[in-house]
């Protein structure tokens, strides 16, 4: 790997009264970067905690400065709003086909799985590429076009997903703002085949409920019209057909989409680490390529990753990528949110020499079935930081400071640095 990336090691901004006792922990903790967890937990923490930046910030720095030409990549992507097109129109025929058909029909729920399933997957991550204003240029468009994409889901979700998940990238790992990582109460109920099993079957809902116990952006009008249609759309289709057969085949594949599906095991591979598995399967493209090249060892060896801090992003190069706008390429996304699903491949190629070292995963398959049965992988596996990140679309961060509801504490320096803008990100600054 380049030795632009091994000389960045940026730490997160923080306000001067805790830069002390971070430097402390972080000088304790130098050889894998990790610090005890919060003592406000409520239950026993096992999360990977640390002062350390998210690596991507850094990355795409490293990125930019070695090949500049990357930043040409971004910009819109005229090709989504066809494919979304599409999709819906598909949902849209086949909830029509099976108006006068049971839910415990073969056929229904077949359709829901095959079919259903899939276009919804694909649509919740066209929500996903549209909330980086990848559609279009006008910021709106973008809006309409996710609230248009959002009807075959059944229930509202495009204005909500925006904030929450423009505040990820932003404060990625950051405990009470990024809302992809579970409490440490879901991780302590959870950590069992039994309960992991559960997590995998109804992810779906806690991707859905889970931001209500963390913080709450703006209603903002988006919100209503996304409200609005949607109720609207269900209560016309409902008129138009006669049944409610077609509201319950889209609401069935919405949480199909969500449930133990081949796709739904990127919500488990983008961040969850699998630094321990007792399977191969997330070696790095490097690796496979010495794997081909070298005869297999009749000797166990060490895992490569086993003395390291954890990756906290892992991508994915296999051929559900064709039906999920590219998302397998995480570690790309969150280096450049501005480029398109279309020009992700692209920027693996250009700047392969960063991320061909990197982990990363061969199957959602694999993913989903490691995750349930092995005992080294679980809810606990995520990196947390409790300090740094900002929300999107926020309010003051001096007036209204995010709570930490769902087992463990946050300080007021999770909100975003002393002496910065406190009303959330400005629209030119979400993309990087």
């Amino acid at each position: 790997m380049s030795s632009v990336v091994e000389t960045a090691s940026p730490h997160l901004r923080m306000p001067a009264a805790k830069a002390k006792a971070s430097a402390a922990a972080a000088a304790a903790e130098t050889s894998s970067q990790r610090i005890s967890p919060p003592e406000t937990s409520s239950v026993d923490d096992h999360f990977f905690w640390t002062y350390t930046e998210e690596p991507h910030r850094s990355r795409r720095q490293a990125i930019i400065k070695a090949h500049p030409e990357v930043t040409k990549l971004c910009g819109p992507e005229s090709l989504t709003k066809w494919v979304v097109l599409g999709v819906v129109s598909l949902q849209f025929t086949c909830a029509y086909l099976l108006r006068n058909t049971s839910i415990f029909d073969w056929r229904f729920l077949a359709t829901a799985y095959v079919i259903g399933a899939t276009s919804n997957q694909n649509l919740f991550l066209a929500i996903h590429e549209i909330s980086h204003n990848l559609a279009f240029r006008s910021p709106m468009a973008n809006r309409l076009l996710a609230i248009f994409a959002n009807l075959p889901i059944g229930l509202p979700y495009s204005a909500a997903f925006r904030p929450y998940h423009l505040t990820h990238h932003k404060s990625l790992g950051v405990t009470g703002l990024d809302t992809d990582l579970p409490t440490a109460l879901e991780a302590f109920f959870l950590n069992s085949i039994l309960g992991k099993t559960f997590f995998c079957t109804f992810q779906i809902l806690f991707y859905a409920v889970r931001p209500m116990f963390i913080y709450s952006p703006p209603f903002t009008l988006i919100h209503l019209l996304n409200l609005f249609v949607q109720l609207s759309f269900d209560y016309v289709l409902v008129r138009f057909t006669g049944s409610w057969q077609p509201v319950y085949y889209l609401i069935a594949s919405s949480f199909l989409a969500g449930s133990l599906h081949p796709c739904a095991g990127h919500f488990i591979a983008e961040h969850y680490f699998f630094s321990k598995v007792k399977s191969g399967g997330t070696e790095s493209l490097s690796e496979l390529k010495t794997l081909k090249t070298k005869p297999a060892s009749k000797t166990e060896s060490p895992h490569p990753l086993a003395d390291l801090a954890p990756p906290e992003t892992y991508s994915y190069y296999g051929p559900l990528n064709i039906l999920t706008y590219n998302v397998g390429l995480h570690n790309e996304h969150h280096d450049f949110p501005a480029i398109p699903w279309t020009r992700l491949h692209k920027l693996h190629s250009i700047a392969s020499e960063f991320y061909e070292p990197l982990p990363c995963h061969r199957s959602w398959v694999w993913v989903i079935w490691t995750f349930i049965l092995d005992s080294n992988v679980g809810p606990w596996c995520r990196v947390k930081r409790a300090q740094g990140g900002r929300i999107v679309g926020g309010g003051s961060t001096e007036k209204k400071q995010p709570t930490g509801r769902g087992g463990e504490g946050i300080s007021a320096a999770s909100a975003g640095p002393a002496g910065e803008e406190g009303d959330g990100w400005k629209e030119s600054e979400i993309q990087c």
